[in-house]
């Protein structure tokens, strides 16, 4: 799995003109799933994340958490994570995973986010989507399941 992480200050989600997930200050996620991803490498990166230093503490250093700061999450689905532009303009997405086995492994990674403690807000799985957010910092970061 592989997880784009940004700090923000809010962010939200649309589809269709209608807000499904919108939060304050937290962490905006970006969430792909590639073949041969399981229940061990969701659960990875939604205990990475959910205790990732990237908050400043009163002296100004980046030492607290989502956790800590309480922060929310806005994890949207995101296939193009794996998209391979190597050859040629257009992408290639073979090594996202099949809808089926991706969503399974979000909702499943969206669930341990939440038995944090963390207020989790979702986009849609697999439909067309405007996120907007305030990226606070800027910090960004992309973590991965597998080295």
């Amino acid at each position: 799995m592989r997880v784009v992480v940004q700090r923000c200050k809010k962010a939200q989600v649309t589809v269709d003109d209608a807000i499904t997930g919108v939060i304050a200050e937290g962490l905006m996620l970006l969430v792909g799933v590639t073949h041969g991803d399981t229940e061990k490498d969701a659960k990875y990166l939604a205990e990475k994340i959910a205790g990732l230093r990237i908050f400043e503490d009163d002296a100004g250093k980046m030492n607290l958490s989502v956790i800590d700061v309480g922060g929310a999450i806005l994890s949207v689905s995101q296939f193009t994570l794996y998209g391979d532009c190597r050859k040629g303009r257009r992408p290639n997405f073979m090594a996202a995973a099949a809808p089926d086995e991706a969503n399974l492994l979000y909702e499943y990674f969206n669930r341990e986010l939440a038995a944090s403690g963390l207020q989790v807000e979702t986009g849609i799985f697999g439909a067309m989507m405007d996120v907007s957010l305030v990226n606070w910092g800027p910090v960004t970061l992309i973590l991965d399941s597998r080295g």
